[in-house]
């Protein structure tokens, strides 16, 4: 089945394609569903790199659509990796909370990337939530033995973080106002924080408005160098 206009423009850029198959499917929560999938041939071909991502591809109505997941515990030996679904309405839960073993998704790789900050940070600052948790674990796990606020848009009860209570606060902030709320206690915060902190690294991923909006204060208004600043909006908002 063609991708459309999307597919036509990774082609393009010369994207790599991959079929994942799966092997073994695990509700954390009823909200959360892991699924372990065979890669295709994805990690030998690509490597592996912290917060790395493949873009998945759903079929609604005979319409293509792609969505991004964080690729989470690959091991290029077995060829094997896990993708975490936070379940809401939408072509890409839907297949996730049906899907089987044996199951195949087409999957994408092109624009994934990551830049180990230089020098290492002082002090990690994220804000995210459930479709970013696998990144923000990666992240966490990648930057070693830095220090990290995390402000968590959401509720971490039973998911799997793997956040060190020694060296990493966890903020928790309930999802209100389509995501105001959470801007509002970043802005509050963070100040307050960067102040005593010689060089941090910020890593933003919210939904696309909420990602925009802290991105932009981050480096505009508190004056984060930009090589200092990831965001990226993971999801858009009705």
């Amino acid at each position: 089945m063609g991708r459309g206009w999307e597919g036509a423009v990774l082609r393009l850029l010369r994207a790599k394609d991959f079929t994942f198959t799966v092997t073994g499917t695990e509700d954390v929560t009823p909200d959360y569903r892991r699924l372990r999938v065979t890669d295709g041939g994805l990690l030998a071909a690509t490597g592996v790199h912290p917060t790395m991502w493949v873009r998945l591809w759903f079929f609604d109505g005979g319409r293509p659509h792609q969505r991004a997941y964080t690729v989470v515990d690959p091991d290029p030996e077995t060829g094997t990796l896990a993708l975490e679904f936070a379940l809401h309405e939408g072509c890409a839960s839907d297949w996730a909370r049906a899907a089987e073993v044996g199951d195949t998704v087409e999957a994408t790789v092109q624009g994934t990337g990551f830049q180990r900050p230089e020098p290492d940070p002082s002090h990690v600052l994220v804000v995210g939530d459930t479709a970013s948790l696998p990144a923000i674990n990666s992240l966490l796990a990648e930057l070693g033995s830095a220090p990290a606020t995390v402000w968590f848009e959401g509720a971490l009860d039973k998911l799997p973080s793997s956040a060190d209570p020694e060296r990493h606060e966890i903020r928790e902030v309930p999802r209100r106002e389509a995501g105001r709320h959470l801007v509002e206690r970043v802005r509050a915060e963070l100040p307050g924080i960067l102040s005593g902190t010689e060089h941090p690294y910020v890593w933003i991923a919210c939904d696309t408005a909420t990602t925009r909006a802290l991105g932009s204060y981050v480096r505009k208004e508190l004056n984060v160098p930009k090589a200092r600043v990831h965001a990226l909006g993971y999801w858009r908002a009705d």
